[in-house]
């Protein structure tokens, strides 16, 4: 293995993204790509993703040709169990990449349009540009929609909860941390992970996610905690999400708070571009978002939810792998 990265976050978020080294082939979905990856090709994931080269909160993307023919650049999400679907931290980073790397023919200011194809759909961005330097970035969500509201787990802890499930590229189980006698701001993080990764279990145990349009989309991604702070718009907000093999986001969550803006919508506590500010609970870093327009999905009531950031650059990285390291392959202590 040869491969070489360039490395960004989003709010915290880390976004290795795989230049070279990894096997370009063509496919007639990037779903179908997504599949050949993860049956044939997991060796890089690991490689980049788990240690040593990375962590168990590591994030990545890699690059692959669109099969979509309006697409600027199209992209596979890895985290630490698998391929996501959507991942807007990794957007607002990749969309100021793929300005600054030449994917995009005609650069404009005071924004750029990048159109990026993602797993679970085209999403686009926009990112600013002065004539000579790139900057924060807004993309325009897939649709989204409230799957379900006021869902019951059995829980052994805390017995029944009522939870909300709501899709943003991504579905995600919604609580307030309240509701379960925690802090999202206070208490330790290693207590919010477990409980909101034994939420997602449970919610994968007794939900069976119905999703026509996307069958290979059709599953809960994670569970975001929240401070309840739903009611008071000016107010911003705590998202804290955790994912795939119980990881931790360190940004708010891009498709967790588009999910979220089309909870908040479907209660009737959030209006259409009114903009609405969410924060990690443990970086600070934030989001900005609305909901632009009301659209539709499979049947459903859905909206596009802007969400707004910045991505930064970190550096690059050359990693390799000698023969006979067998621990270089990627491994993974809990």
């Amino acid at each position: 293995m040869y491969v070489k990265t360039v490395e960004m976050h989003t709010g915290g978020g880390p976004v290795r993204i795989l230049l070279s080294g990894f096997p370009k082939r063509k496919f007639e979905t990037l779903l179908e790509h997504r599949n050949y990856v993860r049956e044939h090709l997991d060796h890089f994931r690991k490689a980049l993703i788990l240690e040593p080269r990375g962590h168990h909160d590591m994030y990545g993307v890699i690059i692959v040709p669109p099969t979509l023919p309006n697409a600027d650049i199209a992209v596979l999400f890895m985290d630490n169990s698998g391929y996501s679907t959507m991942c807007g931290h990794a957007v607002i980073s990749m969309a100021r990449y793929a300005v600054d790397h030449g994917y995009v023919k005609t650069l404009k200011s005071p924004e750029t349009k990048v159109d990026i194809q993602c797993p679970c759909g085209m999403v686009s961005a926009y990112v600013k540009y002065d004539g000579t330097k790139t900057g924060a970035t807004r993309f325009i969500s897939v649709p989204a929609f409230v799957y379900a509201t006021d869902v019951e787990l059995p829980m052994k802890k805390f017995g029944t909860l009522k939870v909300d499930i709501s899709y943003g590229g991504g579905f995600y189980v919604f609580i307030s941390a309240e509701k379960l006698g925690l802090d999202v701001r206070k208490t330790k993080l290693k207590d919010l992970v477990q409980v909101a990764g034994d939420i997602t279990d449970v919610a994968k145990e007794h939900i069976k996610i119905e999703f026509p349009e996307s069958k290979e989309q059709a599953f809960i991604y994670g569970t975001i905690l929240t401070d309840g702070r739903d009611s008071n718009i000016k107010a911003t907000s705590i998202n804290l999400c955790v994912f795939a093999d119980r990881q931790v986001d360190r940004s708010p969550c891009g498709s967790g708070t588009t999910a979220r803006m089309a909870l908040l919508y479907h209660k009737g506590l959030i209006g259409l571009n009114q903009s609405r500010y969410f924060q990690s609970s443990k970086t600070g870093s934030s989001f900005s978002s609305k909901i632009v327009r009301d659209t539709t999905s499979g049947g459903r009531k859905a909206v596009n939810v802007e969400v707004s950031g910045q991505g930064f650059y970190l550096g690059t990285s050359t990693y390799t792998l000698e023969v006979g390291d067998k621990l270089g392959h990627g491994f993974s202590i809990k």
